[in-house]
Order: structure tokens, then sequence, then C-alpha cells
């Protein structure tokens, strides 16, 4: 895992929820269209470093933030869901 950290969502409305709640903890994230490789309902996506993987976790498990899943970034620019 070389590169950023992604989360995929199933609805819009959870994308830019978890956005906010993540802006508001200071994480840098960036709103990103979804890979292709990633099946999602939603176009949306959050990058995020790696760095901040253990506090976008807790912060997705305690406000109840419904996603499809967090996948790492590969060195061929793939991603692996985690």
């Amino acid at each position: 895992m070389s590169g950023l950290m992604l989360i995929a969502f199933d609805s819009t409305q959870q994308a830019l929820r978890a956005e906010m709640l993540l802006e508001y903890a200071d994480i840098e994230i960036d709103l990103f269209p979804t890979p292709k490789e990633i099946t999602a309902g939603c176009a949306l996506s959050i990058q995020f470093p790696p760095t901040a993987l253990r506090e976008v976790q807790e912060i997705i498990t305690l406000e109840r933030v419904e996603i499809r899943g967090i996948f790492a970034q590969n060195d061929n620019e793939s991603y692996t869901r985690i």
C-alpha cells in the first residue's frame, strides 16, 4: 500500500456526511470520482492519506456512516478492499 486510501459509498448523502465529519476532524481529504473498478452506488468517493486510516475508521464507526468499503491504492494504481 503506497498510495492513498479511498472510501466508497452507496449514497451521495452518506458521502457528503462523511466529508463534513472528516473535515471537522481536520483530516486531509479530497472528494474524488469513484474508480470504475470499485462497484458502488455513488459516483463520489473520499480519498485520504494512509496515516489517517485509524482515525477515519473510528469516525465512520462512531458516527454510523454507511459506506461500501475502504480501499487501498496499490503500486499499480488499482484498489484493494481492506
